[in-house]
């Protein structure tokens, strides 16, 4: 009984000191879209080679001080000064280095979003050896020498739908010598939609249309002839219907058009007694089954009214409202 106690104790004295040490990452380096390194955001400390090479440091600072040999002396002082070096080459290569958030793709739960962000060195000096990893995402090794900027791509799985952060971007380095390890952590305040999970239905209940299928609409430009009506001033004399003013009847313009197929309308109400997650999956179905089918569809939700379209961007738009749907902001 008390060894759980204790167990538990560990566990929140842990838990509150990362709280701690996130808000204090939290204030020290603050969601941005653009962050340029510099003193107040890199920190470095000795890696598992250079923890290894310090103790060594040490053992033939205690050899040289026992056999008070000059050579050991010299030889240990001078490794310690090429440490010293490395530190202040390992913090430049950083140092300066400037991270512009891109794009973030839009994708479905389960599914990996690309996360794409700029890579500026800023200055003339040559960076190596560069790291960058969000926590889950692959890493990406890059070296910025005869290019100024690198585009990076990582790809990270999502969570559910809304808005997706990936957290802080871990960019570290050990160059030249791998005895530092130099890194920071941004928050680059770039985000991924996370579109609903589609899920099929049987059938679309109640649909609803503005045109039954082959209605005719008066169209410009088309050859499809529709009728007649009265002339109007203004009209062309190419619509004119001049033999039926030869025969002496009133003027009449002649109107030709396009037959419209259905204009599809996506409601809320298609789906009662069902949950919100549902209702937005089945919607989502829809309306790529639509897209598929190169059908015009438009959306109607509580807040929402999209007017029936086709096409990539009024796919996305409408995937787009029922993505953020009851969403509030973006994530901190």
């Amino acid at each position: 009984m008390v060894k759980g106690r204790r167990s538990t104790t560990g566990q929140d004295f842990r838990q509150r000191l990362r709280q701690r040490f996130r808000s204090w990452v939290n204030r020290r380096i603050p969601p941005a879209r653009v962050v340029t390194l510099d003193q107040k955001r890199i920190f470095i400390f000795p890696s598992g080679t250079g923890l290894f090479f310090g103790a060594c440091l040490l053992l033939m600072l205690l050899v040289a001080i026992n056999y008070q040999n000059n050579m050991s002396y010299a030889l240990t002082f001078l490794l310690a000064t090429l440490f010293i070096v490395a530190t202040l080459h390992t913090y430049a290569n950083l140092s300066g280095l400037t991270l512009r958030a891109v794009r973030a793709a839009a994708v479905f739960p389960g599914q990996q979003s690309e996360f794409v962000l700029q890579l500026e060195r800023g200055d003339s000096r040559e960076r190596f050896a560069l790291h960058l990893q969000w926590p889950g995402s692959n890493e990406t090794l890059v070296n910025l020498v005869e290019e100024d900027s690198a585009q990076v791509h990582l790809h990270l799985p999502v969570g559910e739908r809304g808005w997706y952060s990936p957290g802080r971007l871990r960019l570290e380095s050990t160059y030249p010598l791998g005895l530092l390890r130099c890194w920071t952590w941004v928050d680059l305040d770039l985000c991924a939609m996370v579109y609903p999970r589609p899920l099929a239905s049987a059938e679309l209940p109640g649909l609803a249309s503005d045109q039954p299928d082959g209605a005719a609409v008066p169209a410009l430009g088309s050859d499809d002839f529709y009728g007649f009506r009265d002339y109007r001033s203004g009209d062309s004399l190419r619509q004119i219907h001049w033999k039926g003013l030869a025969r002496g009847m009133a003027p009449q313009s002649k109107q030709y058009g396009a037959y419209a197929s259905r204009s599809a309308w996506l409601d809320w109400e298609m789906f009662p007694g069902v949950g919100v997650e549902q209702r937005l999956s089945h919607l989502c179905h829809w309306a790529l089954e639509f897209e598929g089918r190169g059908e015009e569809y438009g959306l109607h939700m509580p807040g929402v009214r999209i007017e029936p379209g086709t096409g990539e961007r009024h796919r996305d738009r409408v995937l787009q409202a029922l993505a953020l749907y009851g969403v509030v902001g973006r994530p901190a």
